[in-house]
């Protein structure tokens, strides 16, 4: 990766930028995090942008964004371990591909490229990457999702090819026992354009099932084992975010119809949310607006099999102004009050 007969040449300006949306998607991938990513990223460039004699910047800006970032995510394991309730990646966000309202127009410059640097990994596959030890992510990632040879993924990791083969798959096998199978779509995260048009469709018909409110109307959208699970941080007003996963059609088609009669001053607005077919939830203009969490789905056999919430607000702040949650929920506890009395 370095020339060590070439001295003083360095690399700066334009090269860094280019090589900073390599740097994280391999960190992001790693950890899903947006924050502790662009840390790592920004210690990787600035690495590479003290070296000499760089050779390869794309192989050296790989070597040592994975590097930090399994170091980073041995630490953030012992974290994950105390983490409030259910732990979730936070959301890339990115437009919708649709002729809808698109929110969080004022986002940084930077949040539609992260979304498109992930289109390939859906929040459904991070989860599935949470089971792997950080060697059996780096080695997995390296070969299944970024296409490395064994032996180029060993150098990066600092072990022998045989090391690094067996990593990958070990990691191949846990991912297996967690989804139960691992094809094309598990190893890629989108499922090609039919797939997107159909996931939109889906989504399309939640909202209208949101509108109206009744459990039929989620029952006819989610998968017999549907998953609903929440990711709040211990960090929202009580009664705001599910405490532990729900399963089960009925289950879930009956949290999602009470959370819609609640009336919430709240609307949807369509996304893309780690590269799938998303939704936001965003507050009305009358609690003073702003983000409140992310909806992404997992689809299979044309029918919802998970939704994924994020409403913790320390895992949404890159993507633009949040809710006031006191407020929102001062307010509904205040139309409870009036309910009761009337």
């Amino acid at each position: 990766m370095t020339d060590p007969d070439a001295t003083g040449t360095r690399l700066e300006g334009a090269e860094l930028d280019r090589l900073r949306p390599l740097a994280f998607s391999v960190a992001y991938r790693m950890l899903g995090s947006v924050a502790e990513a662009e840390d790592v990223v920004q210690e990787a460039l600035t690495r590479l942008s003290q070296a000499d004699g760089v050779r390869n910047p794309d192989a050296f800006v790989t070597t040592v964004t994975t590097r930090i970032a399994i170091d980073v995510l041995r630490s953030a394991r012992m974290r994950r371990e105390s983490y409030v309730g259910e732990w979730l990646p936070e959301p890339l966000v990115g437009p919708a591909q649709v002729n809808l309202p698109v929110a969080m127009a004022a986002a940084p410059p930077d949040a539609a490229a992260h979304a498109e640097l992930a289109d390939d990994l859906s929040t459904a596959f991070l989860v599935l990457l949470e089971a792997l030890t950080p060697t059996e992510r780096a080695a997995f990632m390296l070969h299944d999702v970024l296409g490395y040879p064994h032996g180029d993924a060993a150098d990066i990791i600092g072990t022998t090819e045989v090391a690094a083969r067996q990593l990958a798959s070990r990691a191949r096998r846990r991912i297996a026992r967690q989804r139960g199978d691992v094809g094309h779509r598990a190893a890629s995260g989108s499922g090609g354009a039919d797939d997107r048009v159909r996931a939109e469709q889906l989504v399309t018909r939640f909202l209208a099932a949101c509108e109206e409110g009744e459990v039929d109307g989620f029952l006819e959208l989610l998968s017999e084992d549907v998953v609903l699970a929440g990711d709040s941080g211990g960090n929202v007003p009580p009664g705001m975010s599910i405490v532990r996963p729900i399963a089960g059609q009925l289950a879930v088609a009956r949290v999602l119809a009470g959370f819609m009669r609640r009336g919430a001053p709240i609307h949807f607005e369509r996304a893309l949310v780690g590269g799938e077919p998303g939704l936001l939830i965003v507050a009305d203009d009358a609690v003073g607006g702003g983000l409140i969490g992310t909806w992404s789905f997992e689809v299979s056999a044309g029918r919802l099999a998970g939704i994924r919430g994020v409403i913790n607000p320390e895992k949404l702040r890159h993507l633009g102004r949040l809710a006031d949650l006191s407020r929102l929920h001062e307010w509904l506890r205040s139309t409870r009050r009036r309910r009761s009395d009337t």
